[in-house]
Protein backbone atom coordinates (compact mmCIF):
# COMPACT_ATOMS: atom_id res chain seq x y z
CA UNK A 1 0.00 0.00 0.00
CA UNK A 2 1.66 2.74 -0.91
CA UNK A 3 1.27 6.45 1.07
CA UNK A 4 -1.51 8.03 -0.55
CA UNK A 5 -3.69 5.10 -0.48
CA UNK A 6 -2.76 4.91 3.20
CA UNK A 7 -3.55 8.32 3.87
CA UNK A 8 -6.99 8.00 2.15
CA UNK A 9 -7.52 5.29 4.47
CA UNK A 10 -7.00 6.47 7.40
CA UNK A 11 -9.14 9.88 6.25
CA UNK A 12 -11.68 7.32 5.87
CA UNK A 13 -11.59 6.28 9.74
CA UNK A 14 -10.90 9.21 11.00
CA UNK A 15 -13.98 11.46 9.11
CA UNK A 16 -16.14 8.09 9.98
CA UNK A 17 -18.35 7.47 13.69
CA UNK A 18 -20.06 4.72 12.71
CA UNK A 19 -19.82 1.45 11.43
CA UNK A 20 -22.17 -1.32 10.46
CA UNK A 21 -21.64 -4.39 12.78
CA UNK A 22 -22.23 -7.77 11.38
CA UNK A 23 -23.11 -10.70 14.14
CA UNK A 24 -24.20 -13.93 14.23
CA UNK A 25 -28.11 -13.93 15.44
CA UNK A 26 -28.90 -17.45 15.85
CA UNK A 27 -27.12 -18.87 12.69
CA UNK A 28 -27.56 -15.52 10.39
CA UNK A 29 -26.41 -12.95 9.44
CA UNK A 30 -27.53 -9.67 11.90
CA UNK A 31 -26.45 -6.02 11.05
CA UNK A 32 -26.16 -3.22 13.25
CA UNK A 33 -24.88 0.47 13.66
CA UNK A 34 -22.35 0.99 16.33
CA UNK A 35 -20.37 4.16 17.79
CA UNK A 36 -16.64 3.09 17.01
CA UNK A 37 -12.96 4.62 18.16
CA UNK A 38 -9.44 2.91 17.31
CA UNK A 39 -6.87 1.57 19.47
CA UNK A 40 -3.92 2.28 17.37
CA UNK A 41 -1.00 0.52 19.50
CA UNK A 42 -3.25 -2.84 19.41
CA UNK A 43 -4.76 -1.85 16.41
CA UNK A 44 -8.02 -2.50 17.56
CA UNK A 45 -11.58 -1.30 17.79
CA UNK A 46 -13.82 -0.38 20.53
CA UNK A 47 -17.40 -0.41 20.90
CA UNK A 48 -19.50 0.84 23.59
CA UNK A 49 -22.64 -1.17 23.92
CA UNK A 50 -25.59 -2.20 25.70
CA UNK A 51 -26.03 -5.91 27.16
CA UNK A 52 -29.59 -5.31 25.81
CA UNK A 53 -28.65 -4.70 22.41
CA UNK A 54 -29.71 -7.84 20.21
CA UNK A 55 -25.57 -7.47 18.75
CA UNK A 56 -24.17 -7.81 22.31
CA UNK A 57 -25.92 -10.97 22.67
CA UNK A 58 -24.55 -12.08 19.54
CA UNK A 59 -20.93 -11.41 20.43
CA UNK A 60 -21.28 -12.81 23.61
CA UNK A 61 -22.51 -16.12 22.19
CA UNK A 62 -20.62 -16.27 18.98
CA UNK A 63 -17.57 -13.73 19.19
CA UNK A 64 -17.17 -13.52 15.03
CA UNK A 65 -17.64 -10.25 13.87
CA UNK A 66 -17.49 -8.24 10.55
CA UNK A 67 -17.47 -4.19 9.99
CA UNK A 68 -18.30 -1.76 7.46
CA UNK A 69 -16.67 1.29 7.29
CA UNK A 70 -18.12 2.93 4.32
CA UNK A 71 -17.71 6.90 3.15
CA UNK A 72 -20.36 9.55 2.35
CA UNK A 73 -22.95 8.70 -0.60
CA UNK A 74 -22.20 12.00 -3.18
CA UNK A 75 -24.58 13.07 -5.87
CA UNK A 76 -22.56 12.39 -9.11
CA UNK A 77 -20.90 9.47 -8.10
CA UNK A 78 -21.33 5.70 -8.22
CA UNK A 79 -21.85 3.86 -4.86
CA UNK A 80 -19.32 1.75 -6.20
CA UNK A 81 -16.80 4.44 -6.01
CA UNK A 82 -17.62 5.24 -2.53
CA UNK A 83 -14.82 4.33 -0.38
CA UNK A 84 -14.89 1.59 1.80
CA UNK A 85 -13.34 -1.25 4.46
CA UNK A 86 -14.52 -4.56 5.64
CA UNK A 87 -12.83 -5.92 8.65
CA UNK A 88 -13.63 -9.90 9.71
CA UNK A 89 -12.42 -10.42 13.61
CA UNK A 90 -13.26 -11.43 16.75
CA UNK A 91 -15.27 -9.28 19.96
CA UNK A 92 -14.14 -9.12 23.44
CA UNK A 93 -16.04 -7.45 26.36
CA UNK A 94 -13.42 -5.94 28.48
CA UNK A 95 -13.56 -6.55 32.03
CA UNK A 96 -13.22 -3.18 34.17
CA UNK A 97 -9.83 -4.40 35.62
CA UNK A 98 -8.67 -5.68 32.06
CA UNK A 99 -5.25 -4.04 30.95
CA UNK A 100 -6.81 -2.79 27.90
CA UNK A 101 -9.83 -1.31 29.92
CA UNK A 102 -8.35 2.29 30.91
CA UNK A 103 -6.62 3.07 27.62
CA UNK A 104 -9.78 1.88 25.62
CA UNK A 105 -12.09 3.84 27.78
CA UNK A 106 -10.11 6.78 27.43
CA UNK A 107 -9.64 6.51 23.55
CA UNK A 108 -13.50 6.16 23.20
CA UNK A 109 -14.41 9.04 25.46
CA UNK A 110 -12.01 11.59 23.79
CA UNK A 111 -13.94 10.72 20.31
CA UNK A 112 -17.35 10.48 21.95
CA UNK A 113 -17.32 12.83 25.27
CA UNK A 114 -20.87 12.46 25.07
CA UNK A 115 -21.14 8.78 26.22
CA UNK A 116 -19.24 9.31 29.45
CA UNK A 117 -22.95 8.93 31.34
CA UNK A 118 -23.41 5.87 29.72
CA UNK A 119 -20.61 4.61 31.60
CA UNK A 120 -22.15 5.22 35.01
CA UNK A 121 -25.03 2.24 33.65
CA UNK A 122 -24.70 -1.05 34.47
CA UNK A 123 -25.73 -2.80 31.53
CA UNK A 124 -22.74 -1.26 28.63
CA UNK A 125 -19.62 -2.52 28.74
CA UNK A 126 -16.80 -2.03 25.98
CA UNK A 127 -15.85 -4.29 23.67
CA UNK A 128 -12.80 -4.80 21.20
CA UNK A 129 -12.64 -5.87 17.93
CA UNK A 130 -9.66 -7.49 16.85
CA UNK A 131 -9.23 -7.35 12.68
CA UNK A 132 -8.03 -10.97 11.48
CA UNK A 133 -8.62 -9.57 8.08
CA UNK A 134 -9.05 -6.30 5.84
CA UNK A 135 -10.48 -5.70 2.16
CA UNK A 136 -9.93 -1.95 1.48
CA UNK A 137 -11.92 -0.52 -1.64
CA UNK A 138 -10.42 2.79 -2.41
CA UNK A 139 -13.22 3.59 -5.46
CA UNK A 140 -14.69 1.55 -8.36
CA UNK A 141 -11.96 -1.06 -9.53
CA UNK A 142 -9.51 -0.11 -6.28
CA UNK A 143 -10.15 -3.07 -4.07
CA UNK A 144 -7.42 -5.29 -2.33
CA UNK A 145 -6.90 -7.50 0.48
CA UNK A 146 -4.53 -6.22 3.51
CA UNK A 147 -2.13 -7.91 5.38
CA UNK A 148 -3.25 -7.19 9.09
CA UNK A 149 0.60 -5.95 9.55
CA UNK A 150 0.10 -3.33 6.51
CA UNK A 151 -3.22 -2.84 8.55
CA UNK A 152 -1.21 -2.25 11.83
CA UNK A 153 1.41 0.53 10.31
CA UNK A 154 -1.72 2.24 8.64
CA UNK A 155 -3.33 2.65 12.02
CA UNK A 156 -0.40 3.03 14.03
CA UNK A 157 0.38 5.67 11.42
CA UNK A 158 -2.73 7.82 12.30
CA UNK A 159 -2.32 10.72 13.64
CA UNK A 160 -6.10 11.65 13.61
Amino acid sequence: MNDEQADNLRTLLNSRNTAALGTLHSGAPYVSMVPFAILKDVPAFIIHVSRLAAHTQDMLVDPRVSLLISGIEQAGLSPLAIPRITLLGTAYQLALDAPEYPTARKTYLTRFPDAASLFSLGDFSLFMISPKEARWIAGFAQARSLTLATFARVIKDNQD
